[in-house]
């Protein structure tokens, strides 16, 4: 946890990954009177995962309120707030249902800074649940990601874990630029090993489930090493973190898991850093791979650590498909694939 830039309170419990981002809003709400949060249900029932239970009768109608089904409403509204003097925060109910607004994420609140030379900004910090493995479908499954890391203007940020989850937020919130902070919904109650037949575990007993009450923040643009190896760097994010944690613990290979935490700005020195230790990588992704968030990683650690490698990179990824709702476990990166892409690294 040196990674905290600023903690107020030494006081922690224990919380899962909604209960911590549900505080994150709650201690920048209390601190900061120009924090609003908007989106659909958000108020008077919580929102559809309960991330902002509470709020609205915290702290009021005005400062949480429910929207029309709007997305392009919701995100444009935004915009507007946030170059009036307000830090929005509004919740897409599920990444599948952004794509509506995107004129207003690339054409308008990525770019209002640099279109009026600083002197308006977009502080929004954009929620949404994103990923598959809780029996979905096409229309609430999706990972969206690698469609805003491609636009400039826009940061892109995944938790894998509630202390991170919370952190990172309140580092997004007080940005001054836009930021889109995807939830892996399928890890909301706790970790997950990636196999059909494996119930959701709790985040009990869970390091960085342990929560300070209070404010804290990590920075957005540094990368976790979520276990240090030296045979094999695992770049990965989200849902897959805890993927490739079991399936690395039951091959017993000295693997370095780097958890990017923060896709847009990216950590690249760390990453560099472990490649060029390891000589071998592997690249996780639930997202689509072809143009997904991978290949950008791929590119960069071919381009900084080629006379360091000693295999081919690889990557294990959801296929090029819509999101496939009666084969969703076959579609999600699971343990077979993931371990037959180390063998093959670690073979050659």
């Amino acid at each position: 946890m040196s990674e905290v830039m600023t903690q107020e309170t030494a006081d922690t419990i224990h919380m899962n990954m909604i209960q911590a981002i549900n505080s994150a809003m709650d201690v920048m709400m209390e601190r900061d009177p120009t924090v609003v949060v908007m989106g659909e249900d958000v108020g008077f029932f919580g929102g559809v995962f309960r991330a902002t239970a509470g709020l609205q009768a915290k702290y009021g109608k005005n400062r949480v309120f429910d929207t029309p089904i709007t997305e392009c409403g919701i995100i444009g509204v935004a915009v507007g707030m946030g170059a009036y003097g307000l830090r929005p925060v509004p919740e897409i109910q599920f990444a599948d249902y952004i794509y509506p607004a995107l004129d207003q994420l690339v054409s308008e609140a990525a770019r209002l800074r640099y279109r009026s030379a600083g002197e308006f900004i977009a502080p929004m910090t954009v929620r949404s649940p994103f990923g598959g493995g809780i029996f979905g479908g096409q229309t609430h499954s999706q990972s969206p990601e690698g469609i805003f890391t491609h636009c400039s203007g826009i940061k892109t940020v995944i938790p894998s874990t509630p202390y991170d989850a919370k952190g990172l937020l309140i580092a997004a919130i007080e940005d001054n630029d836009p930021t889109l902070f995807f939830e892996p919904k399928r890890i909301y109650n706790g970790p997950f090993d990636g196999h059909y037949d494996t119930p959701a575990t709790s985040w009990a007993g869970h390091a960085d489930a342990q929560v300070p009450t209070g404010y804290y923040r990590i920075p957005l643009g540094k990368a976790r090493i979520a276990r240090a190896g030296d045979a094999l760097t695992v770049l990965c994010y989200g849902t897959m973190v805890h993927v490739v944690e079991n399936v690395v613990a039951t091959l017993g290979i000295d693997a370095e898991i780097v958890d990017l935490r923060s896709l847009v700005p990216l950590d690249i020195d760390t990453i560099e850093a472990s490649v060029k230790k390891t000589g071998r990588c592997l690249i996780v992704h639930e997202a689509t791979r072809t143009s997904g968030f991978g290949a950008e990683l791929l590119a960069q650690v071919q381009e900084r650590c080629f006379y360091h490698l000693e295999a081919p990179i690889e990557r294990v990824t959801g296929f090029d498909t819509p999101y496939p709702h009666s084969l969703e476990w076959a579609y999600f990166p699971g343990p077979v694939r993931i371990r037959e892409a180390i063998n093959k690294i670690m073979k050659d």
